[in-house]
């Protein structure tokens, strides 16, 4: 619980944020703020000193459960909500990098929908130690150097775990979390970042290492917060119980699939954590690798990421019989954003944005055209508050999340861990 002291006299008073700050204020009889020709603020017809001031524990009212602080940019119409239930404040929406920075787009491109990102008020921009081989966080870089924005107007994150080809360079070991992030630093040409994930879980390393090295990279001021990618929740609960028991600093926030076709972590899971830890939720994938916009309709577009040298695990998962059956039911949408004068893709992120703790939702655009037409999903957000339409866009989809207890997770599951480069590239950011 969270309590505030408030000094009180004879019944316990409270007193005003001015009175505690700036101390009692004269009353009109002299005094210090006592009654009228009380003296020195002593009870009515006391001579002497009154009773010494207690002080007493009052609860302070706690935040409506699930409801993260929102406050609106100005002069953009961007929302900022805090990272987890940590001080720090990133927009609702952010920009990856993944496939596009360094591979997809040219740097000139890359420029331009950073520009654009950071003029309508995005200030979360999220990027991987092996994105592109190191090219996406040199292409940030770059461009960050180029701006010359304050250093203070954004957030930078990185993501350590497959580093190199050497045994030494992957992982979560001491020596890789501290070597890789001072690698990424220096591509970034950057100081500090402001959050560090690490990468996926790793049974090689032990919890206690990991949490250390995290504490320690940010007791350098490497980095200004830690957090986690595709970990299950159990092993979350892990680090942040690690971090309690030995007084490190505790992951703030968890980075998840997240779309219309991957509902169970963030909706059913991750919850939980946000309540009882403070851990939040950063999404990735809205648009389910770029299923939800009705773009493929039964055929593969030349443009799209899925013709891209190494991503044919991304095209067979598309002409997949399920990947059929997606698009399909992806063309029920279009009624919906239809009614609300949206596209297929601005209800599909706006609906992810309405998820219980989550503090930031990761765009990936390969033009700033595309960037511009998702920030339309802020205003489709704006339409559905007051609408029973929230719901809406799993019922013909048909999709409605599901959980095994977490107990079930701590006894073997072992999703998200993977041996080898390959298999990490074929399962998403």
């Amino acid at each position: 619980m969270q309590v505030s002291i408030a000094c009180t006299e004879q019944n316990l008073r409270s007193r005003s944020s001015e009175d505690r700050l700036c101390g009692p204020r004269p009353g009109p009889g002299g005094g210090n703020g006592g009654p009228v020709g009380g003296g020195h603020g002593n009870p009515p017809g006391g001579g002497g000193s009154g009773p010494k001031a207690r002080a007493a524990v009052v609860p302070r009212p706690p935040a409506p459960a699930g409801v993260l602080r929102e406050s609106t940019g100005r002069g953009t119409g961007m929302k900022y909500r805090n990272l987890g239930k940590s001080g720090l404040r990133v927009s609702c929406l952010g920009l990856g990098t993944w496939v596009t920075f360094g591979s997809q787009i040219s740097d000139e491109t890359a420029e331009d929908v950073l520009t654009v990102a950071y003029e309508h008020g995005i200030n979360l921009f999220d990027t991987t130690e092996v994105y592109a081989a190191g090219k996406a966080e040199r292409t940030l870089g770059n461009i960050l150097k180029s701006k010359g924005w304050r250093r203070s107007s954004y957030v930078i994150t990185t993501k350590i775990f497959w580093g190199g080809q050497a045994e030494t360079e992957r992982g979560l070991s001491r020596k890789h979390i501290i070597e890789g992030l001072r690698g990424s630093l220096e591509r970034l040409q950057l100081g500090y970042v402001d959050i560090i994930f690490a990468n996926r879980s790793d049974p090689n390393s032990p919890m206690e290492e990991i949490v250390r090295a995290m504490t320690y990279v940010i007791n350098q001021g490497l980095a200004l917060y830690w957090g986690t990618s595709r970990w299950g929740a159990a092993e979350i609960m892990e680090a942040y119980s690690m971090a309690r028991q030995f007084n490190l600093i505790p992951p703030v926030c968890e980075q998840a699939e997240h779309h219309l076709f991957q509902r169970e972590k963030v909706e059913m899971q991750l919850p939980e954590l946000y309540h009882k830890i403070g851990v939040g939720s950063v999404t990735w994938s809205p648009l389910a690798y770029g299923l939800i916009t009705s773009k493929y309709d039964g055929r593969v577009p030349d443009t799209c990421r899925v013709n891209i040298k190494g991503y044919q695990w991304h095209k067979d998962k598309v002409q997949s019989e399920d990947g059929k059956k997606q698009q399909a039911k992806v063309m029920d949408l279009l009624p919906i954003a239809h009614q609300l004068g949206c596209t297929v893709a601005q209800l599909a992120i706006a609906w992810c944005l309405r998820s219980e703790g989550v503090s930031s939702v990761l765009l990936g655009v390969s033009s700033a055209e595309q960037l511009i037409e998702h920030l339309g999903a802020l205003q489709a957000s704006l339409l559905i508050l007051g609408m029973s339409y929230w719901a809406v866009p799993s019922l013909p989809l048909g999709l409605a999340p599901f959980s095994l207890p977490l107990i079930a997770e701590a006894q073997g599951e072992k999703k998200g861990r993977y041996k080898t480069h390959a298999e990490y590239l074929k399962s998403g950011p």
